[in-house]
C-alpha cells in the first residue's frame, strides 16, 4: 500500500508500506512488502530491498543500496552511496556453474538500532549490527559489530571513540567520565568496548 510523497520517476511496489509522511525521491527504488515509517526520507536512485523495514525518522541519501533483509531503527542515517549487503560468500554461480538463484543462497542482513549513523560511501559487510548512536565514518568498511555509541573508520572499521546522541566525538574527564560537549550529557564505559548513558543526576 503506497502512501506518502513519491516522486513519479520513482519505481515503488504496490506492496510496500509507505508512512504518510514519508517521502520517495526521484529514481529511487522500494520493493515488494518493504515498509518506511513515519518521516521517511528516500533520496534520489537509492534502493529498499524487498522486506526492508525503515523505522520512523530514517533517512536514506542519493544512490545508497539497501538490500534485504537490512532492518533500520528510528532515526538512522544512511548516507550516499553506503551499501549494506546481505550476501556473506556472493557468488554469481554454483559450483557446477550453473547460475545461482534465490533460492540458492540464504539472505543475511545489517541491523541497524536506532540513531545510529553510516557515513557516504560505508559498506556494512552482513551479517552485522550498528549499535545504537553508532557512527560509521565515511568510506569504512565494517565486517563486525558496532557497539552502542562508538565512533569507527577505517577498512576494516575499528573504533577510534565515542559519540553521544548529538553525534559529536565525546570528551573523556579525569574522572574517567565521558562528557558530550553539545549537550553535556555524561557517559561512563561499563566495559573495554561498553558505554552506557548516565543518569542525570548519578
Amino acid at each position: 500500500m503506497t502512501s506518502g510523497t513519491v516522486h513519479p520517476s520513482a519505481d515503488v511496489a504496490d506492496s510496500a508500506v509507505i508512512a504518510a509522511t514519508a517521502k520517495v525521491w526521484h529514481y529511487a527504488q522500494v520493493r515488494e512488502d518493504a515498509t518506511l515509517g513515519e518521516n521517511v526520507i528516500v533520496g534520489r536512485g537509492a534502493y529498499v530491498g524487498t522486506g526492508v523495514q525503515v523505522g520512523d525518522n530514517c533517512k536514506i541519501q542519493n544512490y545508497a543500496l539497501v538490500y534485504e533483509p537490512a532492518k533500520l531503527a528510528a532515526g538512522v542515517f544512511i548516507g550516499p552511496a553506503v551499501v549494506l549487503t546481505n550476501d556473506h560468500f556472493p557468488r554469481a554461480v554454483n559450483p557446477d556453474g550453473t547460475p545461482k538463484s534465490a533460492h540458492d543462497w540464504e539472505p543475511v542482513g545489517v541491523d541497524i538500532r536506532e540513531g545510529a549513523s553510516i557515513g557516504a560511501s560505508a559498506t556494512c559487510v552482513a551479517p552485522v549490527v550498528i549499535g545504537r548512536w553508532a557512527l560509521v565514518g565515511s568510506g569504512s568498511v565494517v565486517i563486525k559489530d558496532v557497539p552502542d555509541f562508538a565512533i569507527v573508520v577505517g577498512s576494516p572499521a575499528r573504533r577510534v571513540g565515542w559519540a553521544g546522541r548529538a553525534g559529536e566525538p565525546l570528551v573523556k574527564g579525569e574522572d574517567g567520565i565521558w562528557t558530550c560537549p553539545a549537550t553535556n550529557t555524561r557517559y561512563r564505559e561499563v566495559a573495554p568496548e561498553e558505554l552506557e548513558e548516565m543518569e542525570e543526576n548519578a
